[in-house]
């Protein structure tokens, strides 16, 4: 019974960081507030595999989870950025902007609830990784103009409601042997990122931001090869009756 709890208990750590970032945001400290939504991506990547390596997914944990997910990478991040960037705004426009990524969010996690996915992808950029984006950037309001901030928030939460295939690392699976490495695992990045509390936000953003253009990237190519085959036929049937006369 209690082996059975050890994912959700991972869930609760990524939900209860997520509350802490939205804490520690209203207190003007977003540097701290994007650190704990870092963590929280951690928390949210092992708690799945550590269900599947003990043997104990349940549909509770995987509404757990999104739960957690809609509070811990679309409410704070949200907020971080307001706090950190929006707040100089016109309001309208801020509280709009604002309120838009957390409603994708949550809109994608429930798509994502109820509809079968495609075999080693998402479908639409996951929430974490968005989150973890917005989060960091906000930590850039000084060097960024507001204006590409609002886009650069509107563009996540497009991503998210959209079509565009993520590589699925979840096959990269958990043995159930380093289940317990797991927490010192853990335990070692949070010091990290209060060891490094500039050069982490830096290197995650950067990682999030290759596989958000990934993505795109991927798609862009499949499109192209459908434009080809479509100005293909066109050109055989011209030169088809060009041969027949």
């Amino acid at each position: 019974m209690i082996t059975k709890s050890i994912p959700s208990l991972f869930t609760v750590g990524n939900l209860f960081l997520g509350v802490l970032s939205i804490i520690l945001a209203f207190n003007d400290r977003a540097n701290g507030a994007a650190l704990l939504v870092i963590i929280a991506m951690l928390l949210d990547g092992v708690d799945g595999r550590v269900a599947r390596a003990l043997n104990a997914q349940s549909e509770f944990g995987k509404e757990l989870d999104s739960l957690s997910d809609v509070i811990s990478f679309g409410v704070a991040p949200a907020f971080i950025m307001y706090q950190a960037a929006f707040t100089d705004v016109n309001p309208a426009l801020a509280w709009i902007v604002t309120a838009i990524f957390p409603i994708c969010g949550a809109l994608r996690l429930a798509r994502f609830n109820v509809i079968e996915g495609v075999p080693g992808y998402f479908i639409g950029l996951p929430i974490p990784a968005a989150g973890g984006v917005l989060a960091t950037l906000a930590l850039f309001n000084r060097d960024l103009n507001v204006y590409l901030l609002l886009l650069s928030t509107l563009a996540l939460s497009y991503l998210m409601v959209s079509s565009i295939k993520y590589p699925n690392f979840k096959k990269l699976g958990l043995p159930r042997t380093a289940v317990w490495v797991v927490p010192v695992v853990v335990a070692a990045a949070v010091v990290l990122a209060f060891l490094f509390p500039r050069a982490i936000p830096k290197f995650i953003l950067a990682l999030l931001l290759v596989y958000a253009l990934w993505g795109l990237k991927k798609n862009v190519e499949r499109l192209m090869p459908r434009r080809r085959r479509r100005k293909r036929p066109g050109k055989d049937e011209h030169a088809h009756s060009e041969h027949s006369a």
